[in-house]
């Protein structure tokens, strides 16, 4: 998926402030309707989350999921996912199903490429 990063923390803060937010066990979506054509995304975990290792494991584990998305021509949104603790213990699949949930919620229009092999069920 061709996006770019969020990199100021003047976005941030405006992303958090005037967006739309859903919340689930393992993820916390924020999005904001943009008037550009491009689609912007950012990835942030609190120190609540624990040290250094489970940060960075958590912010690997969203990119994954991120990696499987497929974004309209004309997606003008800014997306910021906030890790929670239970995402450091999650596979990717996990987040991803969490995030197609959060997408249809906000009514985005992303689609997503075929599940992987692990879809919902548990053996």
């Amino acid at each position: 998926m061709k996006h770019t990063t969020i990199t100021s923390n003047r976005d941030y803060q405006r992303i958090y402030r005037r967006g739309r937010s859903i919340v689930s066990p393992v993820l916390v979506t924020y999005a904001f309707k943009t008037k550009n054509n491009n689609l912007r995304i950012g990835i942030t975990t609190s120190k609540k989350v624990g040290k250094a290792v489970k940060r960075n494991r958590c912010r690997r584990v969203i990119r994954a999921a991120l990696a499987h998305l497929q974004a309209d021509k004309d997606a003008s949104y800014d997306i910021v996912f906030v890790a929670r603790t239970q995402t450091a213990y999650c596979k990717s699949y996990e987040v991803e199903k969490a995030m197609r949930e959060h997408f249809k919620k906000l009514g985005i229009k992303i689609g997503f490429r075929e599940l992987s092999e692990h879809n919902d069920t548990k053996s």
